[in-house]
């Protein structure tokens, strides 16, 4: 009776399962399948997994979040480029804390240029209060986490000129304060093998695995957006073969020649719709995830969905027994998963069906 409350969310799986179905039912190849090699490393929900990177790495560790896994995800915001992220690992594991002469002042907004504009505020102390408090949290994250996922978004880089220094975010200032340059495939394997060693200095149990993004950066050109792409892929390359315990992890692959078609793009051309961010999880939970929590993680999605759904008419019966239903669900599962937060699950249901309840 519930199944049209989910009709928006369904779809998608619809379109995913019914590219599977035509594919089985028919001798034409319809995709390119390459095989991937396993990570090996059977993630379960309990594994402290920390991401940083481009927009892309916010999005698988986002699907891992909504399916209750132990996530982290950019403490400095979107980074892009390698020269931001070694900077950033190397300040989270000192636990840097920042000072007033960290931060600089345009267009009434307090800001870093380590960060994303997502930490910026009109007041300062506010701006560093939300700084220092993310690199706090990601340095204790950090020291027991058992994998770290780096997504690699771009191959160029910003100097500011004025500063001397590289910066992870423009924040708008005009591009003639800076000097953009596409790194060389050596500076991004020493930045690689920088990252690599002062993350196995505050934890020496850390796997890592690194991803390319798949999200085209058009605003270089469709000819430097490529040449940026092939570097990250050379460097990447370079370092596993020094490091074959390094995963490798193909959603750059997965985009570009599997999926390859403009049905999986955004309306800009550039990002990775929903429908294929679903795809290359799906090749994530394959490759990277203990098979043991498939069932489990379509469950805790599911309830994710139910947390997020609204109607116009709240005050029906259909929409009580719906809130009911997903509150008992709910108990049972934070009951049978003690180690894992329902919390938001359960006040929510729990406000929600008081509510009806008392209305009732």
């Amino acid at each position: 009776m519930f199944i049209f409350r989910f009709l928006n969310y369904a779809k998608i799986y619809v379109l995913k399962n019914l590219y599977k179905k035509i594919y089985a039912m028919s001798k034409i190849k319809f995709l390119l399948e390459p095989i991937f090699s396993k990570s090996g490393y059977n993630l379960n929900f309990d594994t402290p997994c920390f991401f940083i990177g481009s927009c892309f790495s916010q999005n698988i560790s986002s699907h891992l979040s909504q399916r209750k896994f132990n996530v982290l995800s950019n403490p400095y915001g979107i980074l892009f480029d390698i020269l931001s992220i070694e900077q950033s690992i190397g300040e989270i594991c000192i636990n840097k804390k920042y000072s007033k002469n960290d931060l600089f002042l345009f267009n009434e907004l307090f800001g870093s240029w380590n960060h994303h504009s997502s930490f910026s505020d009109t007041n300062e102390e506010i701006a560093l209060d939300k700084i220092n408090q993310s690199i706090h949290h990601a340095h204790n994250f950090i020291k027991e986490a058992e994998h770290i996922i780096i997504t690699l978004g771009s191959a160029f880089s910003y100097f500011h000129m004025k500063e001397s220094k590289w910066v992870a975010n423009c924040h708008k200032v005009p591009q003639t304060h800076f000097k953009k340059e596409l790194i060389s495939i050596d500076r991004i394997l020493t930045s690689l093998e920088n990252i690599y060693w002062t993350l196995i200095q505050i934890n020496p149990k850390l796997k890592l695995t690194l991803t390319i993004s798949p999200v085209r950066h058009l605003r270089d050109g469709v000819i430097d957006n490529n040449r940026s792409k092939a570097r990250l892929i050379e460097a990447v390359n370079l370092f596993t073969k020094n490091h074959p315990e390094v995963y490798y992890f193909p959603s750059y692959e997965i985009v570009i020649d599997v999926l390859r078609d403009y049905r999986f793009y955004d309306i800009d051309f550039a990002h990775p719709n929903y429908l294929a961010t679903e795809i290359v999880f799906d090749y994530f939970k394959e490759l990277c995830i203990n098979p043991n929590c498939f069932q489990d993680m379509d469950i805790f999605y599911s309830l994710h969905l139910a947390l997020n759904h609204r109607t116009k008419h709240s005050k029906t019966d259909e929409n009580l027994k719906f809130i009911e239903s997903n509150l008992l669900k709910t108990k049972s599962l934070a009951h049978s998963f003690p180690h894992l937060d329902f919390k938001l699950e359960l006040d929510y249901f729990q406000q929600e069906y008081n509510k009806l309840k008392i209305g009732s």
